[in-house]
This record gives structure tokens, sequence and C-alpha cells, in this order.
């Protein structure tokens, strides 16, 4: 079986609402999917968000780049491996768009022997998972009010934006959301780099005692020794995330004593195959895992995030499928989510059927 037609596409999505992060606000899910195509007629679909702070990439370079990789496809074998080996050789860098290829692969070789993905990276370990919610107007009551609405719902695990204030408000917008959830739920912050060393350090002693199970990337993502020392000064364990571009790099952040977990994501680390490697790495290492999309993708790209997240060894933080926070999706079926939790799709590949009619209708012309 060859690949005949390699397709990029630029797609721009609605949201339910703009979610605040440190250094952006996110108000349309501006992404790329790739569409390769078989001799046999299988379509293989995958997915990158745009992520230019945490990556690099914009829709307009993932798709300049995604022109450039295709004909190192065209006419090869569904070879996850040897097309990974290609795409490094070819262009450095581009994860995020690399991991869009790597995904439409996975899709369409699992369409090809009839098995989901998850069968593709060692099997199902688990049938469901908690979804991490965000919560992420930097607004105290519509936080709270929504975290209220979510537990009543069925969620079990939360996560807030901070980083987009100074870190005593945050904070006590932090603890205000923890009072409200009460105890027995996973509850994190995530600053996405936003502070500095002293502001972290500062924003995790008045957390001190609200019930943060872990506190995301409270600095640059390059500044391990910044990580170590908000680390030594914090009782909540910190994870890290823009720090995470390579599998190694979570060894870096154990050996710093920087992170004693990590949220994993397919557009830091090239794809499914890389991701299961740094969630192995981090069982060996003993550290903490979260499974999670970029703010947001589609159906496409959640459903490759829920197959990774029932084959990991463990998902001690949850997964984040991001498809959640739109309006409109291109899927003819939407996933289902239920009682705060997710299960990846059964059927062959990503298990998920693509509206193409939708996808040209939310395709953006560059």
């Amino acid at each position: 079986m060859k690949i005949t037609r390699i397709e990029p596409i630029a797609i721009s999505l609605p949201m339910a609402k703009p979610i605040k992060m440190a250094g952006v606000e996110v108000k349309s899910a501006d992404n790329v999917l790739v569409r390769i195509e078989t001799d046999d007629g299988i379509v293989g679909w995958g997915e990158a968000a745009s992520a230019p702070t945490m990556t690099g990439e914009t829709v307009e370079g993932m798709m300049a780049a995604a022109r450039y990789l295709s004909p190192y496809f065209t006419g090869a074998a569904l070879d996850i491996a040897g097309a990974a080996l290609r795409m490094d050789r070819a262009l450095y860098g581009n994860n995020g768009i690399k991991s869009a290829f790597e995904i439409a692969l996975h899709d369409a070789l699992g369409k090809a022997r009839g098995k989901p993905v998850y069968e593709l990276l060692g099997g199902k370990r688990r049938e469901r998972a908690p979804m991490l919610r965000l919560l992420g107007s930097s607004n105290t009551e519509a936080d709270v009010a929504e975290a209220l609405r979510c537990k009543s719902e069925g969620y079990v695990a939360f996560k807030v934006k901070v980083g987009t204030g100074d870190p005593l408000t945050d904070a006590k917008r932090v603890w205000r959301v923890c009072e409200a959830l009460g105890k027995g739920l996973l509850i994190s912050a995530d600053a996405n780099q936003g502070w500095t060393v002293d502001e972290a350090i500062e924003f995790v002693r008045a957390v001190d005692g609200a019930g943060l199970d872990f506190f995301e990337q409270p600095v640059m993502g390059d500044d391990l020794k910044g990580m170590a020392k908000v680390a030594a000064a914090s009782s909540v364990v910190i994870g890290c995330d823009e720090g995470v571009h390579h599998v190694e790099d979570l060894r870096r952040h154990h050996e710093a004593g920087a992170a004693r977990g990590g949220s994993l994501k397919a557009v830091k680390l090239g794809g499914l195959r890389p991701m299961c490697e740094a969630a192995a790495l981090c069982a060996e290492l003993g550290m903490k895992v979260n499974v999670a999309g970029k703010i947001a993708e589609s159906g496409i790209g959640t459903a490759a995030v829920l197959h990774l997240a029932a084959a990991v060894p463990a998902l001690d933080w949850g997964v984040s499928p991001t498809s959640a926070y739109l309006t409109e999706d291109v899927l003819t079926q939407p996933l289902v989510f239920s009682r705060g939790h997710a299960s990846a799709p059964s059927g062959p590949g990503l298990g998920v059927e693509v509206d193409e009619a939708r996808v040209r209708r939310f395709a953006v012309d560059l």
C-alpha cells in the first residue's frame, strides 16, 4: 500500500468562549489538518494546532512546512518509523506539523489493518480517563461558577489558568476555586510560563494549603534552574509543559529537581509514538503524566489524544481533550464525553469519520 496524495488544510474553528492564558488569549482554533490518501482508497487524517508561544509554529508556517514535506511521502509505504526519520532528516524542528503527518499515518495504518490506533500503540490499558477541565476566564466568580457546574456534571479534575495577573490576585482566585470544589478532586494551576521565579515563588507560598495537586510551568520552559528554585520553595508538586519538546527533556527536569510530572502533547514531541516513549520514561522515573491536546483541536486531534490516553502506562493527571471547547467540529458524529470522562473511539484508525464538507467550510485560504 502506497501513499498517493497529501493535502494540508488550514482551518479556523469557532470556540465557545475565549480562554485566557499568560501572554495570549485564544479566541479561535487555528489549526492545520493533514489528509493522506493511499492507492487502496484509504484516507487518514491528522491535526496540529498552531502554538506560537509553545512550539513557535503558526498556521502559515505549518502549511509551508507541510508542502515542503509532502514530496517525501508521495509514493511511500505506510511506515511510521521510516516516515518520522525522513521528516527529521528533511526538516529540523517543526514538531507540530510533523505530528499531524504522524497521526494521519496512524489513522490510515489502523484502517488498513482494521485496528484502533491504541492497538498500534501497544494496546488499551484503561477504558476511560478523567478529563482535566480548564478554568480560564481570569475572573474569580466566572471560574468558580464553571467549576461548580462541571463538578455537577461529573468532572473530577480541574486546571485553573493563572499567570494572567499578579501572583497574589491569582492565588486568591485559586483559593476560591479550591474551596468551592472541596476535597477529593484533582485541582491544578497552570501559569504557562507567565511569571518570573520570584513571582512564581510568591504564588506557591500564597496557595500553600489551598489543596492544589500540582502547579504547571510557572516560569519559562528553558529555565531549569528557575523551575528547580520554585520546586524547592513549594509544597505543591511542580509540573512541566512548555519545557518539554523532546523525550529526554523529562529526564533533565527530573535530574534537576525541576518537575515531578509533565504534560505530554503531540505538537511538542512530534506525534503519538514519541508521546508513548515520553510516558514510558515518566513511568521509569516515577513522574506524573497528563496527556493533552493544544487549545483547541478538532475531534481529529482529540481522538488521537484519547487513543494515547488509553495506551500509556499511567495517567495520574488525567487527559485534556480540547474539542470540548469548540462550538462546531469537523466530525460527522461528535465524540461522546460522559460525566467528565472520555474514552477512545473503538473503530479502526482514529475511529472517527471526518465530514469533508465541514472541513471545506472551515478552511482558510492563505
